[in-house]
């Protein structure tokens, strides 16, 4: 894996998401995927340890061309740096 380009991805995807600190909820940049209602945000406890949303999947694969192992890395990053920018 090309685990610099990963962490791009990462850092893209963090970049384009909004956290309501206060309502502990994000919106990310998937979220707008057609089958979803646009702009819906995500509680942050429901983000999974051990699996990706569905559109968080296809956004990746959509727009990064990135496989299944690629993803599971880019989910694991991207949740945990969400996690830890909760004042605790």
């Amino acid at each position: 894996m090309d685990y610099k380009f990963l962490n791009k991805v990462v850092d893209q995807i963090l970049s384009e998401t909004m956290i309501d600190y206060d309502e502990e909820r994000f919106l990310p940049p998937f979220s707008s995927i057609p089958s979803l209602s646009p702009n819906y945000s995500f509680p942050i406890s429901s983000l999974s340890p051990f699996s990706p949303y569905p559109s968080f999947i296809i956004h990746c694969e959509e727009v990064y061309g990135l496989n299944k192992d690629e993803v599971k890395y880019v989910w694991k990053e991207y949740r945990e740096i969400i996690i830890d920018k909760l004042p605790y």
